[in-house]
């Protein structure tokens, strides 16, 4: 027995201290996870979203990478990081049987370059030494130059920008990025066709004697006289996003908190924009004013366009994709809607909400009341759930509750019932009111909200309206029986 033992020993002694095996054949060669790595647009002074390379080994035995370095050496405007190891140049790097290990890439863009350049694209070679072979993987990155407000350094602050009554016009050749809170007063901020509006969005704090505030960082704002003109075309909207260009973002709401027009202000017009990805997308606050034409508000982790107390008027606009509400309009105001879609699918908030008070307690039994005039022409309000419209009318006088929708395709419910708003299809005249049994858009899971060309109960369902002869397309609308809704059929 002892034996046996001492000669167990020794096996499992030899066994360990046998050398682990390498293959060295050239046939043994590495592979990735792809073969280019895309950064996509980098706005300079920024970096980039970490990239993320996996190499694997499929073989038997071990393998073992000579030299992992990129091509362009100290010249390179990319960084990375090997398992963990810093560093733009790694020799003898093993990987077991079977196994695989990560490559981490960075990009930094000059802040130098030229607008003319902008965007311009970096692409480079990183290269794996093996086995004698010598394999690459393309990095790739479009970077771009651009304005900073106040500073690449101004997020979690608060700025206020004033021209002393004049104008400030946003027509540099280059992108806007915001960052921080920039307040405009004293000033018309006039923003021309192409223009694209960034904003770094996140969590800010502010910090005094006695407590630590919290907000939602990243907006644009507009106080005293200060005023915003978009003059957007069909050919180039202003687009107003988040600073994440990455495709992982380019869906996801909530990135930056959005456009405020506080009390006060007016005379805003936006003409032919875009305002996607934010918290909220428009807010125009008591006595403001806005002009909003041929405009989109989508992908909102609020509602898209805040009405409170104010006076809107909103022609061939499309609202979607907002987890709020897609139009909201609160404590009164005046409002008109003309050939407008607001689309609430796979989202908890409706196409619309008008109310009329503005509560100062969970109940509402302390308010402050104010008339509300709303009215909406040739408008689809429509979605995925069963009641698309709620309507918040404390006060119960006609006079502070004057709403009519005309022409327009709605979806609801609860407000037929006696205990609701017994009176709805009164203001709803004429209307349809409709189920998804119905087909009106071509795709909304998809949010294609043209309308179908064959079997849309949207089309010729309008009624002409003097001087609005084309859509949010620009397609001619028919001059006897439009379609309802921001787009026309185009047969």
């Amino acid at each position: 027995m002892r034996l046996f033992y001492c000669l167990l020993v020794c096996s499992l002694t030899l066994a360990f201290c046998q050398k682990e095996k390498f293959t060295t054949a050239p046939e043994d060669k590495l592979e990735f996870s792809t073969d280019t790595l895309r950064f996509d647009t980098v706005f300079t002074e920024l970096g980039s979203a970490t990239r993320i390379l996996k190499v694997y080994n499929r073989h038997s035995e071990s393998i073992r990478i000579s030299k992992i370095y990129l091509a362009a050496g100290a010249a390179s405007r990319f960084n990375l990081n090997v398992d963990g190891l810093p560093g733009d140049s790694h020799e003898n790097i093993e990987i077991a049987p079977n196994d695989s290990l990560y490559v981490f890439a960075e990009v930094t863009i000059n802040p130098d370059e030229p607008p003319g350049s902008s965007p311009f694209v970096l692409d480079e070679n990183l290269v794996f030494e093996t086995n004698g072979n010598v394999q690459t993987v393309v990095l790739e990155a479009w970077g771009q130059n651009a304005v900073y407000l106040p500073s690449r350094y101004g997020a979690g602050g608060v700025v206020g920008y004033g021209c002393d009554g004049g104008e400030w016009v946003w027509d540099d050749p280059r992108p806007y990025v915001i960052y921080g809170v920039l307040v405009i007063d004293e000033c018309t901020v006039r923003i021309p066709a192409g223009a694209r509006i960034h904003v770094h969005g996140g969590l800010a704090k502010q910090v005094t004697d006695t407590a630590i505030y919290r907000y939602n960082d990243g907006f644009l704002a507009f106080a005293g006289t200060g005023r915003l003109i978009v003059e957007g075309t069909l050919d180039q909207p202003v687009v107003f996003e988040s600073d994440r260009l990455e495709p992982e973002f380019d869906e996801e709401p909530g990135q930056w908190t959005g456009i405020w027009l506080q009390s006060g202000t007016s005379g805003h017009r936006i003409e032919h924009c875009i305002v996607r990805n934010s918290i909220i997308g428009i807010r125009v606050d008591s006595a403001a004013d806005l002009t909003l034409l041929n405009s989109q508000i989508y992908n909102t982790s609020s509602s898209g366009l805040i009405g409170i107390h104010a006076k809107i008027d909103a022609e061939n606009c499309l609202f979607y994709g907002n987890t709020g509400y897609s139009i909201q309009i609160e404590y009164g105001g005046e409002y008109n809607f003309t050939y407008c879609t607001a689309a609430s699918y796979g989202v908890d908030g409706e196409a619309l909400r008008m109310g009329n008070a503005l509560c100062f307690d969970e109940f509402c039994s302390e308010y402050a009341a104010y008339p509300l005039k709303a009215q909406f022409r040739n408008c689809i309000l429509f979605g995925s759930r069963a009641d698309q419209i709620t309507l918040f009318d404390r006060v119960d006088d006609p006079a502070f509750f004057d709403y009519q929708l005309k022409n327009c395709i709605v979806r609801v419910r609860d407000l037929l019932r006696d205990d609701a708003y017994p009176d709805f299809p009164d203001h709803c005249q004429p209307c349809i009111n409709t189920d998804n049994q119905d087909t009106i858009f071509i795709d909304p899971n998809k949010n294609k909200y043209r309308l179908d060309t064959m079997h849309s109960i949207a089309n010729r369902y309008a009624a002409p309206i003097p001087g609005i002869d084309k859509d949010l397309d620009g397609k001619m609308r028919d001059a006897a029986t439009p379609d309802a809704g921001c787009f026309e059929i185009e047969f």
